[in-house]
């Protein structure tokens, strides 16, 4: 209990957490509004494409911005709003909060359109603790499509992610229950369950529902901690009434260990 209140007045009540810089991580994909019902398997994929997306992540885990940015074309388009300029701003300022971050993208399909290719990815980016990030532990998996023309990316679109940070000696395991998509205006549940028994510590936690545009990949999310009286948190939330895309996270703090835990919400038409 100690600890807890400690903590509380350490942060003054409020736990403030990079959400929007969590959930971006460069996930090196594009899109195009081409269906994939023709879509080649991943082992017959052009080398070009294959050494493209290598370079590009073995640049990313380097922190070479320029390196990964000579990849992507001025007129870049994002489908979370964001445009080459703000790209690069939001990768520097993640960067250098998370600078031992390891990237890997496993080609999933492709196929040819005109002088573009169409590929969905899937990206994994690993973070160890670092002083740089407040000894944050960072692991992300994004899925995401992709338009290309020669070595230029052209467009990108987040099909769906997931990214959890952790501190501390023994951060809480949290399990996420959230559909990946609702209808405008649909009521949802959002539960983040901690698996392990919770002995006499006692929990502070948040949910936090964001609407995703480009200002909240460079602004920090403030978040209160509350006391919570069960083993997790269990939300019931209102999909906003018109079609788009959320970040839904969850924060959960015990004596000993914070688990965040982000994932993409989509919002379709009723």
């Amino acid at each position: 209990m100690t600890k807890i209140i400690a903590l509380l007045m350490k942060h003054n009540k409020t736990f403030t957490a990079s959400i929007s810089l969590l959930s971006f991580l460069l996930t090196l994909d594009l899109t195009s509004n081409g269906l994939f019902a023709q879509a080649a398997k991943p082992e017959n994929a052009p080398p070009a494409l294959k050494n493209l997306l290598t370079q590009i992540d073995t640049a990313s885990s380097r922190g070479d911005i320029k390196g990964v940015m000579q990849f992507y074309s001025p007129n870049f388009t994002h489908g979370d709003g964001l445009n080459r300029q703000t790209m690069e701003q939001a990768l520097k300022s993640f960067w250098q909060r998370y600078p031992q971050l390891r990237y890997s993208t496993r080609l999933q399909s492709w196929k040819s359109e005109g002088n573009a290719i169409i590929a969905e990815t899937v990206t994994t980016i690993t973070g160890l603790p670092s002083s740089n990030s407040n000894n944050l532990a960072l692991n992300a998996t994004i899925t995401s499509r992709q338009r290309i023309t020669g070595t230029k990316i052209q467009r990108q679109e987040i099909l769906s992610e997931r990214t959890q940070l952790t501190s501390g000696n023994k951060p809480p395991q949290v399990e996420i229950k959230l559909p990946q998509q609702v209808k405008a205006g649909q009521k949802y549940h959002f539960d983040a369950i901690v698996q392990e028994p919770l002995g006499n510590d006692l929990l502070l936690g948040s949910a936090i529902e964001e609407n995703i545009q480009p200002s909240k990949y460079l602004t920090p999310t403030p978040v209160n901690l509350e006391l919570l009286n069960a083993g997790g948190l269990f939300k019931t939330g209102l999909a906003p009434s018109t079609p788009g895309q959320q970040w839904i996270s969850a924060v959960i703090l015990r004596n000993d260990g914070m688990t965040m835990i982000t994932q993409r919400l989509q919002v379709v038409k009723k």
